[in-house]
């Protein structure tokens, strides 16, 4: 049971690029996931949805039960890279479940059981398997470094977002004041102002609604500005820490090429390492062999001592 546990988390979860069924098993469910968002849009067409309809929905059903062998595998398999007693086995499951990835991954399914087991119109759920496609971010390591990003920064941008709600709110009160006698149908209430706030302060400006008196204007003008710099807060938060992220990860890199180059030789298994730790980070082969030169270059000028002799040659 260990052995065939430990087989199946090395065929779906592993990032080996040498295990040929890990490489088949990653393809096919990339390649099913596509295939369902192209599905999706295309039966938003009626010609077409009502053309395949039948079609549509065996291809749906043989997708949920892809996606849902896939679920229950991984929900049975995470616990494999730890030793574990089965209280603990338990915990890890069930924080794979509540992770980013294991939402996802039951959200993917849980449309189609709800249309089945609940009477109710559910149309509105074809809507959300478009969120298969958030699946993806287990196959790219670039969406991969953008969810690590979110998650290391999570209280600085949720301090941001807590501002933004509050200018939001200042915003829609204000213009709210300025603006309800003489525009009564756009700003007659401060929950008609928000769509004029949040336009505003999110720099869209559709245009749609916009203040008439001077006092509105004044207003408006001020608001503009703020929403200048609490857009540009979040997103320097998020390319600040995304560039450290990708830092991190080239000298995560260059620490592992500096220990394969210890005896001043990359041997074929080094190789192998340095390509799977590559393909994990995310860094392209261009710029792994460019860090790789790097290092080589700084062995050959700095030569070190003999162990024995501690005798530098030239």
């Amino acid at each position: 049971m260990a052995v065939t546990r430990h087989r199946i988390y090395a065929i779906i979860d592993s990032a080996d690029s040498d295990d040929l069924a890990s490489r088949i098993a990653d393809i096919g469910i990339v390649s099913l996931i596509v295939l369902n968002v192209i599905a999706v849009i295309l039966e938003s067409v009626n010609t077409i949805s009502e053309s395949y309809s039948l079609a549509f929905y065996w291809f749906e059903a043989f997708s949920v039960a892809v996606f849902s062998i896939e679920y229950v595998l991984r929900l049975w398999s995470c616990v494999d890279p730890i030793t574990t007693n089965t209280q603990t086995a338990l915990k890890i499951r069930l924080r794979y479940a509540l992770s980013i990835h294991g939402l996802i991954d039951l959200a993917a399914i849980l449309p189609f059981y709800l249309a089945i087991f609940i009477s109710a119109d559910l149309r509105f759920l074809r809507a959300l398997r478009l969120i298969r496609i958030l699946k993806l971010t287990r196959y790219s390591p670039a969406l991969g470094l953008l969810l690590r990003a979110l998650k290391r920064e999570q209280q600085a941008i949720s301090a941001a977002l807590f501002l933004m709600g509050i200018a939001l709110l200042v915003a829609a009160c204000g213009i709210y004041a300025c603006e309800r006698t003489a525009q009564p149908d756009d700003f007659g209430s401060i929950p008609a102002a928000i769509w004029w706030a949040v336009a505003t302060l999110t720099t869209v400006g559709y245009g749609d609604v916009i203040p008439v008196t001077i006092g509105g204007k004044m207003f408006g003008t001020c608001v503009m500005l703020i929403g200048v710099v609490m857009v540009a807060l979040p997103t320097g938060i998020l390319a600040s820490t995304f560039a450290d992220e990708l830092r991190t990860r080239r000298e995560n890199y260059r620490e592992v090429v500096d220990s394969a180059l210890d005896d001043g030789v990359i041997t074929a298994d080094e190789f192998t390492t340095l390509e799977t730790f590559r393909s994990q980070t995310g860094l392209s082969t261009a710029e792994a062999e460019r860090i790789l030169q790097n290092e080589v270059a700084k062995k050959l000028k700095s030569p070190e001592p003999c162990k024995q002799c501690g005798f530098i040659s030239s």
